[in-house]
């Protein structure tokens, strides 16, 4: 059978990852610096897609580890809505893997206006978004031929905690980053098969996680909308039970990350409880749960553990792609670079 290029570029996820330390290094560092001597008391982050995704994972980082708040601000305050932004002292940072769309771009320009240090990540280095930030850091992921973003959002993560890990100086999560491509390799070998078929089966499902690994769910449930065409919706694992908990039975899979964080015991509780009562559960986890456990690469340390799982996701999600007779290096209605407004 013929891979996809899907398939090609999440086996290359741990290379791309080691190009963005190695090559990326300096100016990573440089933003670290750069950050600590700003002290900013606010992050505010600009992307979309699994971009957004990767800000995400960024803002329950940045808030575990420096007790930062970030709030993603919406495009179109400033490409629709032209509103003026008041964030002198604050901090921005744009992921992008064209660093080309127009919103993007002007919610960047309106930023900088606005008095906020830039930083930018950005795959493609010669994208005008590389070159409006004050600090660029490019992601080093090489070229993504299929429409789904795979190796660039885990640059894009990883670039991230990196930034963050340098301003706080923070040695055990470093070490764990410079591991990182090794536990990658690991990650690709995971086997999720067991639940191929329900996931091939299925009509609907969620997605759930807390902290990183609610970006993680996030991520995974437009995985399997765009490329499988599996209607699925992300939740944090508390937000499920006030409300969306209903619709989970023996019919309607829910697929759990759970790395190994201040959360697990909450998401094993819960998780748990569901399975008792009927209901059809996957969990990504190293912990003990019922239901059917998916094997995961542990990374040694929380932070960077939902990275790990998600390029499991990854694989998995190829498959059941390419298992319900779809094309995902071409999903339907879509294209690489979205250009919106």
């Amino acid at each position: 059978m013929t891979t996809t290029l899907m398939r090609a570029e999440i086996d290359e996820a741990p290379a791309a990852v080691r190009r963005l330390l190695d090559q990326s290094g300096d100016a990573i560092a440089e933003a670290g610096a750069r950050l600590r001597a700003l002290d900013p008391k606010v992050f505010v982050t600009v992307a979309r897609g699994s971009s957004d995704h990767a800000a995400t994972f960024f803002k329950y980082a940045c808030e575990i580890v420096a007790g930062v708040p970030v709030a993603s601000l919406g495009p179109s305050i400033a490409s629709i809505y032209h509103a003026p932004l008041r964030l002198q002292g604050a901090a921005a940072l744009a992921i992008s893997q064209s660093g080309k769309s127009p919103d993007i771009l002007a919610l960047m320009e309106a930023v900088k206006a606005a008095g906020a240090t830039s930083f930018s990540l950005v795959n493609v280095e010669d994208a005008p978004l590389a070159g409006l930030a004050d600090s660029f850091i490019p992601l080093r992921a090489g070229p993504e031929r299929s429409v789904a973003a795979t190796k660039s959002y885990i640059a894009g993560v990883v670039a991230s905690i990196a930034i963050l890990a340098a301003w706080r100086e923070d040695k055990a999560l470093q070490a764990a980053i410079a591991a990182l491509p090794d536990r990658l390799e690991e990650a690709l070998a995971c086997d999720w098969s067991p639940a191929l078929e329900a996931f091939v089966k299925a009509t609907s499902l969620y997605t759930i996680g807390r902290g990183p690994g609610f970006a993680i769910a996030l991520e995974a449930a437009l995985k399997f909308k765009e490329t499988a065409i599996l209607h699925a919706e992300a939740y944090s694992g508390a937000e499920l039970q006030h409300g969306p908990v209903s619709l989970v039975d023996e019919f309607f899979p829910l697929l759990a990350f759970i790395p190994n964080d201040a959360a697990a015991p909450s998401l094993i509780a819960m998780v748990s409880a569901l399975h008792a009562r009927g209901a059809q559960v996957f969990t990504a986890t190293a912990a003990d749960v019922p239901g059917v456990k998916l094997p995961i690469a542990p990374t040694g340390h929380a932070i960077t553990d939902p990275i790990s799982i998600g390029l499991s996701f990854y694989r998995f999600v190829e498959q059941v792609s390419v298992a319900r007779g779809y094309n995902p290096d071409q999903p339907r209605h879509l294209k690489k670079v979205t250009e919106t407004v």
